[in-house]
């Protein structure tokens, strides 16, 4: 992958940089307009902090509008932890590249496109060790050098947090339809949620919603709702950032372990209560946020 040729967030135009570099950079923007220009919703998925769930929920969405009949990609953003292709069962596939010089995205079964640093490097176990403006090039990269093609819709999993690289994909895709934001029921996670709504909001972007994962877990042999988690209610908490609430879902074994069957709970168990909640979530976000022209 190319060095991001300048520090900072991929702004500057100072005299450090070479002609040859200031032309890569302007090629590279070109590019990445005319990819988000085939693009008709971009959705970012978010959190405040690692371990809630959010990629199973940015994979589980993009199966979902996919299946709807939406042409759909995902890009995996989480340079530190790509595991969206573990999930979608599509671990160890080789990238191929078009003769324009486009990264060709994996297509899963559904026909979803699936991008991702996983895709790129060696071994799942490889580390990476990058310093910010390689990452935030990286992210770049991730986006403008991919034959995307004409979608309907885009899920970015972004990593989690507000460091360098969240804000990195939300800069470097002007204007995003939607922001959806993943907490489980307690506070830290809300606080955290809390953090990455205010940044958010200070680069524009309206539509944001909320999922609440791991709310609920129902027991298989007695079917008594447990809150193991605390009982936390994410419509308040919604109404309280004044952000839309798209709904909970349950920590069940059928999600947590699905990345292990070659897929997400969305395909594998398409009739079932937690793909039916996904399938209304996708249609709430459908008509909150995906205003037709």
């Amino acid at each position: 992958m190319a060095e991001n040729p300048h520090h900072g967030h991929g702004h500057g135009h100072g005299g450090q940089m070479t002609p040859e570099q200031q032309k890569q950079m302007i090629e590279q923007e070109i590019k990445l307009s005319r990819n988000l220009g085939q693009i008709k919703y971009k959705i970012a998925v978010m959190s405040g902090k690692g371990g809630v769930g959010k990629s199973t929920v940015a994979a589980n969405l993009a199966e979902t509008f996919q299946k709807l009949g939406f042409s759909t990609g995902i890009l995996d953003a989480d340079i530190h932890g790509p595991n969206i292709p573990k999930m979608l069962g599509l671990e160890g596939q080789d990238l191929y590249v078009n003769e324009d010089h486009f990264m060709i995205p994996v297509e899963a079964e559904s026909g979803l496109k699936v991008m991702s640093m996983a895709f790129m490097i060696d071994s799942i176990d490889t580390p990476i060790i990058w310093r910010g403006p390689q990452k935030s090039g990286s992210i770049k990269q991730l986006i403008a050098d991919v034959a995307w093609g004409p979608l309907d819709v885009l899920i970015i999993d972004n990593p989690p947090g507000t460091g360098d690289e969240p804000l990195t994909v939300l800069q470097t895709i002007p204007n995003l339809d939607a922001v959806i934001m993943v907490t489980t029921p307690n506070v830290v996670s809300q606080e955290d949620v809390l953090k990455c709504v205010k940044m958010v909001n200070m680069l524009n972007v309206q539509n944001i919603g909320l999922i609440e994962n791991m709310a609920y877990y129902i027991c298989p042999h007695c079917g008594e709702k447990l809150n193991i988690f605390g009982e936390g209610d994410g419509e308040a908490f919604s109404e309280e950032m004044e952000i839309e609430y798209l709904g909970d879902l349950p920590l069940t074994e059928k999600v947590s372990d699905s990345p292990n069957q070659d897929g997400v709970v969305s395909t594998i168990d398409p009739d079932g209560e937690v793909s039916k909640t996904f399938t209304e979530i996708v249609s709430k976000i459908k008509e909150e946020f995906l205003k037709e022209e």
